[in-house]
């Protein structure tokens, strides 16, 4: 069996393993059951098709299913809107074959994208592509990601800080994240919607080859085949300057660069959050050369 034939067994095992008969609104569903959630044949039933065509699909053949096969089986795994597009990207993929889009995702943002970064001076933001690396930032975005930035797990410096690799492989990641959990569920279910949007990403299939194989961690976070969109919240930060600063984020496509988001963050006027925001903005304009890598800020033996 194919990878992409297991990715799609997998998600779909998973999914139906979520749903309880009684939430499918089955009511009489058997005695002893050897199956978590619901049956093959149930779901086949709840979406209006045979149990040896749904068999069929979970084995990973979506080749040539319809639209509107996909929607009944999305409708009766209850699926999100963000396991509704990957099911969707899955079966776009296998319909495409290898023939589907091969352009590589932007490894840089335009120079007009930056002039709209920069002008946002009381607002942290930054562009990412759908691997996780940053790829431009205004000055406070930088410095609010400053550990990110500064962490040994970029390849080079001049490689783009990537969040993924910072959560999993950088020992500072559970400090910068206070809320732990749940950061790092964002970043794997992220990278999985990302793998179903762009199966041929030679780069983000090596990334989450890396981070399955380096951190046990990941690779149980992947295997639970979790997708989700990341559009708006609150997230909180343990920032190495100005401490613990909860912002609200508001994650936005950008309809002109396919496949890269504007993040921004700001804080609750007259908040406490909005005063580090403001002390981090001042220390980012002494401390940070704009769009650059720097060294840490941390005073050296000698300094000290």
């Amino acid at each position: 069996m194919s990878g992409k034939n297991e990715e799609v067994r997998d998600f779909l095992a998973t999914r139906r393993a979520k749903i309880t008969p009684e939430q499918a609104g089955l009511q009489h569903y058997g005695g002893n059951r050897r199956v978590k959630g619901l049956r093959r044949e149930e779901v086949a039933m709840l979406a209006g098709v045979s149990a040896d065509y749904y068999t069929r699909l979970e084995k990973g053949n979506l080749t040539g299913v319809s639209d509107s096969v996909l929607d009944s089986v999305a409708s009766a795994l209850q699926l999100n809107e963000a396991e509704r597009i990957y099911l969707f990207d899955l079966a776009r993929a296998a319909n495409a074959g290898a023939v589907r889009d091969r352009r590589a995702p932007a490894t840089k943002i335009r120079p007009s994208l930056q002039l709209v970064l920069d002008s946002m001076t009381s607002t942290a933001a930054f562009v990412r592509n759908g691997r996780l690396d940053i790829l431009g930032t205004n000055l406070l975005g930088r410095a609010l990601y400053s550990p990110v930035f500064d962490s040994p797990t970029r390849p080079t410096p001049t490689a783009p800080p990537n969040i993924a690799r910072f959560h999993f492989l950088d020992p500072n990641g559970p400090e910068f994240f206070p809320d732990l959990d749940a950061s790092e569920n964002t970043s794997v279910q992220l990278l999985r919607a990302e793998a179903g949007r762009a199966p041929h990403d030679k780069q983000l299939t090596d990334l989450i080859g890396e981070l399955c194989t380096r951190s046990a961690n990941f690779a149980r976070r992947w295997a639970a085949h979790d997708v989700r969109h990341h559009r708006s919240g609150l997230k909180r930060f343990r920032h190495p300057v100005v401490g613990e600063i909860a912002v609200s984020f508001e994650a936005m496509e950008l309809t002109a660069d396919a496949g890269l988001t504007m993040t921004t963050y700001t804080a609750e006027p007259g908040s406490p959050d909005e005063e580090r925001l403001r002390l981090l903005a001042t220390w980012a304009a002494t401390e940070i050369v704009p769009t650059q890598p720097r060294e840490s800020s941390a005073p050296t033996d000698t300094q000290r």
